[in-house]
């Protein structure tokens, strides 16, 4: 019922606008976070295939300096053909991936970890608190009295 100023109207009309810029405002801060995500996860897919371009140099490079190192050794040591070097190389690669290889199955087939001493702790505590809620008395307490 508005008054005689016209107050229920204007109240109304100022609900209504503040309703409105709040819509507007929740729209535009979720075209932003859109707009941010948009550009974080674009910087992100490049910076993914920066590193796989540079992986994949990466594994050129290791190969042609592995072919250097074998015609290396076959100009070192004056071989007619490189292939002796060449298997020089092999033998080594071949020794390093042995060894990776080894090494990596003595620490998997230890198996699982488990927190031994964090059970054997649990277990203590179980102990004590069962001990502590069946007589009241502790089992050095019982020991005490029986000798």
């Amino acid at each position: 019922m508005p008054d005689s100023n016209g107050n229920e109207d204007s109240f109304a009309a100022a609900v209504s606008e503040v309703s409105e810029r709040v819509s507007v405002l929740v729209r535009d801060e979720l075209e932003l976070a859109k707009a941010e995500m948009a550009r974080k996860v674009s910087s992100v897919v490049r910076g993914a295939v920066a590193v796989a371009a540079g992986a994949v140099f990466g594994v050129f490079a290791v190969v042609f300096g592995l072919f250097a190192a074998a015609f290396g050794l076959s100009d070192l040591f004056s071989w007619q053909y490189a292939w002796q070097g060449f298997l020089i190389v092999f033998g080594v690669l071949l020794a390093l991936t042995v060894g990776a290889f080894t090494f990596a199955w003595r620490k998997l087939k230890v198996g699982a970890p488990t927190p031994t001493m964090a059970i054997d702790e649990a277990k203590k505590i179980r102990q004590t608190v069962s001990e502590k809620s069946s007589g009241g008395a502790t089992v050095s307490e019982k020991s005490g009295a029986a000798s």
